[in-house]
């Protein structure tokens, strides 16, 4: 009954594409079949009584409390204008260097990405503050507009991202079930913390080429970034910039240390990044009642959707096992030609062309516990493979034309900013990130060394 697997899982793109919520289409198409096959006798309907028992699973796992913390976290330090008074203090520092402004940009992106994770949030919030002052200056809408989409997507793959708690609880189940497969009754774990330690060289590699690149342009193609004269009295002062930078480097280090140093779970660091961020808004005079209920709703929201989602790629995965889904996947991408090398090219090709049409949250959920267990079978380090996926999708969300990133932006961009002009400023971070990817592939280490460095796995 493969086939019923493969057919049910393109409905759901299919329905997807038509527009409906994501959650629902996932449970809901995962049902129909599910039915009809207990109807035409094709399906066990002795597999949907371990519905509950999975949902109860997601209710109660403690990793998973840190994704509805992290985003408050993030949309607190969002609402406390931490960016805007970041851009102003980075730019008045690099401003009078040629291409400065594209590189404090990128140096803001990185901060946030850090401190938030949300990739829409940091590209609509970076939109709004620099673009306006970027075109100003005389920047090319291309240069201006890549830069953007570029530094927003940073949140991807810099920790503490919320992409990689969920992608760490799904590789941790994932990377379990292989080793039973293996005849490894005694399996090893991988957690939260080895993704984030595994991302961050990465992240780092990334934010430099990014700036590398930047400095490039201005050099070879001055025109494109004039240089800035910085008005009288525009001059910054080592307190302006010890306040400015402090107080959000402090949080990050505090979040993603304790994390690393193994003194607190994800969700407890989680906690007390959500706790400083809510007394660093109010040192900073931005919060009020109204505000913080402003900040409780979006965070509701936003964790809503992501858990709504998990039910239905939970509801979604089950019924698709039962058809013989994960069989007929490990039989495809073990038949390919160029073994390990082969299946992991084609898994990466799959997820990048439906990075166009998916979020995140429900390519974790539910084509990574589907083809996870099936390469890390192969011998594939869990981390490695984890932080590829991340920088997969990460690209994926940069590239034209479907983007999530560049529709972010030109949801926020003036009119005077052509969608061309977004795209084709993209189509170079593109590059970059395809290069980074390569790199990773070509040297696991840059991934695996800081993990076996803190926890010597």
């Amino acid at each position: 009954m493969e086939w019923v697997a493969a057919l049910l899982f393109v409905t759901v793109i299919l329905v997807l594409l038509a527009g409906f919520p994501v959650a629902f289409t996932l449970g809901g198409t995962a049902l129909v079949f599910a039915v009809l096959g207990v109807i035409g006798g094709g399906f066990n309907e002795a597999l949907l009584s371990g519905l509950p028992n999975r949902i109860f699973g997601i209710m109660t796992n403690e990793t998973l409390v840190a994704v509805p913390l992290f985003v408050f976290m993030g949309v607190t330090l969002e609402r406390a204008r931490i960016a805007e008074e970041l851009l102003e203090t980075l730019s008045a520092l690099f401003g009078t260097l040629r291409g400065g402004l594209g590189v404090s940009v990128t140096l803001v992106g990185m901060l946030l990405a850090a401190s938030t994770g949300i990739v829409g949030a940091t590209v609509v919030t970076m939109g709004l503050l620099s673009l306006p002052t970027m075109l100003k200056r005389g920047y090319s809408p291309e240069i201006a507009t890549g830069t953007i989409c570029a530094s927003g997507t940073l949140g991807q793959i810099i920790p503490p991202s919320i992409i990689l708690v969920m992608l760490g609880d799904v590789m941790t189940t994932a990377y379990q079930q292989a080793q039973l497969k293996m005849g490894i009754y005694s399996p090893k774990t991988v957690s939260v913390g080895d993704l984030f330690a595994g991302a961050l060289i990465p992240g780092l590699m990334l934010v430099l080429l990014y700036v590398l690149y930047i400095l490039g342009v201005a050099f070879f193609r001055p025109t494109t970034m004039p240089a800035h004269r910085r008005e009288r009295g525009a001059s910054i002062s080592i307190g302006q910039l010890a306040r400015a930078l402090l107080p959000p480097l402090i949080l990050i280090f505090a979040v993603l240390g304790s994390i690393l140093k193994g003194l607190a779970t994800p969700t407890e660091a989680a906690g007390v990044g959500g706790m400083g961020a809510l007394l660093l808004a109010l040192a900073r005079r931005q919060l009020s009642i109204a505000r913080l209920q402003e900040i409780m709703r979006s965070t509701l929201r936003i964790s809503s959707m992501v858990f709504l989602i998990l039910i239905g790629a939970s509801v979604f995965s089950l019924v698709f096992r039962g058809y013989g889904g994960d069989d007929g996947v490990r039989t495809v991408l073990e038949a390919l030609p160029g073994g390990v090398v082969g299946a992991v090219i084609v898994v990466m090709l799959v997820m990048f062309l439906l990075g166009f049409v998916l979020d995140f949250i429900e390519i974790t959920f539910v084509v990574v516990p589907i083809v996870g267990p099936v390469l890390l079978a192969m011998g594939l380090d869990p981390v490695w493979l984890g932080i590829m996926i991340a920088i997969n999708l990460q690209t994926s969300f940069l590239t034209p034309p479907f983007g999530f990133a560049l529709f972010y932006l030109r949801g926020v961009a003036p009119p005077s900013v052509t969608t061309a002009q977004i795209y084709r400023g993209a189509i170079p971070f593109v590059a970059i990130q395809v290069f980074a990817l390569l790199l990773i592939a070509a040297f696991p280490e840059l991934v695996t060394w800081l993990p076996e460095r803190i926890y010597g796995n």
